[in-house]
């Protein structure tokens, strides 16, 4: 097997395999990356046994053949040498590595090939479009949501479901909820819900473009996400997601807006004062002001006000502050609307003007 490949195009190609792996031990085969070399383009997978890599790029094949190795050390090989033409050579189980520019060897021992795990193609998978662009900004809406808890592993991804016209993406944690639904499924068919691991979804974010179309198929417990010359493949969870539904309020009872980059602002100066175990911030509603306090601890505290409409009666509400900072930070309006009905009660956090997707936070005590 031997083959000359550009550096740069190269490299990037192996960082995104370097996600992927997350054993990193040198004597297993999962922290190896598969590497087939035949008609002038080099075949590359990466696995961590439930979600899949494999993209192609041109190379100057001289010898076909398949390996696999090491990539931890094959990333810091191709990082370290100079831009500019590689010569890969492969001879029993060694695999050299020189830039042809330099007096520079490298020499990595290999595993066979058949050792690594087969990843199943996307033979005749029922694929269907989403414009890229809309399936990042579902994805960005959802996925801080999800939960941490590896014992309540159904609530660890995104539920990704058909619903109607509507593709809809809701994620939970037990005491936040972050919903997105988009009439973007007119010609999409009918697909069994599912529960989609985070890893292939920030995979999605990190490297998809904004332009074009994300191929989406879902097939035995199995997506498959294809865009550009990339085509991953995951396990889906298993477990029943929860009845999401019976979370969001059919109606609030009040209102307030408040500018979005003051309500950031605010949130970053006052919680410095707070214990991030406790998380707590009490949110003052008042005619036309938001306070925004921090419970008073042993260090001190802090407060700070702001404009906001409102004309209701004063009431104020405890809140996870970084339930409200995370769907902040992609929120795309200048004004934030919440929605509330009682200090104990869910409250819904907006864009306004209202768009297509919402974030509900269950309150906290107040003492």
């Amino acid at each position: 097997m031997k083959f000359t490949f550009d550096r740069d195009a190269l490299l990037k190609e192996i960082a995104i395999a370097q996600e992927i792996i997350t054993n990193k031990s040198p004597l297993s085969i999962l922290s190896n990356i598969y590497l087939r070399a035949e008609n002038n383009a080099l075949v590359i997978k990466a696995s961590d046994s439930s979600l899949n890599f494999t993209t192609r790029i041109p190379v100057d094949v001289v010898e076909d053949g398949d390996t696999t190795i090491f990539c931890d050390k094959f990333m810091s090989i191709l990082s370290a040498v100079p831009d500019g033409e590689i010569e890969f050579d492969k001879e029993d189980i060694k695999v050299t590595i020189k830039p042809r520019a330099k007096k520079i060897r490298f020499q990595l021992k290999s595993i066979a090939s058949d050792k690594f795990p087969d990843i199943v193609p996307a033979v005749d998978a029922p694929f269907f479009e989403i414009p890229a662009k809309e399936f990042k900004e579902m994805i960005m809406q959802t996925i801080f949501a999800v939960s941490e808890d590896a014992q309540r592993f159904f609530m660890t991804g995104v539920y990704f479901t058909k619903d109607g016209d509507n593709l809809t993406m809701v994620a939970t944690d037990g005491r936040r909820l972050s919903y997105i639904s988009k009439p973007i499924a007119q010609s999409i068919a009918d697909f069994p819900a599912a529960i989609v691991p985070t890893k292939i979804l920030n995979c999605v974010l990190k490297h998809a473009s904004d332009e074009g179309n994300i191929f989406v198929a879902l097939v035995d417990k199995i997506i498959f996400i294809k865009f550009g010359s990339y085509e991953f493949s995951s396990l889906l969870l298993d477990g029943q997601f929860p009845n999401y539904q019976k979370v969001i309020p059919e109606k609030q009872a009040y209102l307030f807006q408040v500018n979005k980059i003051d309500l950031e602002a605010a949130l970053k100066r006052t919680t410095i004062m707070i214990d991030k175990k406790v998380s707590r911030l009490l949110f003052k509603i008042s005619a036309d002001t938001l306070t925004l306090v921090s419970p008073e601890s042993d260090i001190g505290t802090a407060s700070e006000e702001i404009p906001c409409q409102y004309d209701g009666e004063d009431i104020t509400i405890a809140l996870n502050y970084m339930y409200v900072l995370d769907p902040l930070k992609v929120i795309d309006a200048e004004t934030i609307a919440i929605e509330f009905t009682e200090a104990m009660k869910a409250i819904t956090l907006r864009p306004e003007p209202q768009k297509d997707y919402f974030h509900i936070i269950m309150p906290m005590n107040l003492n």
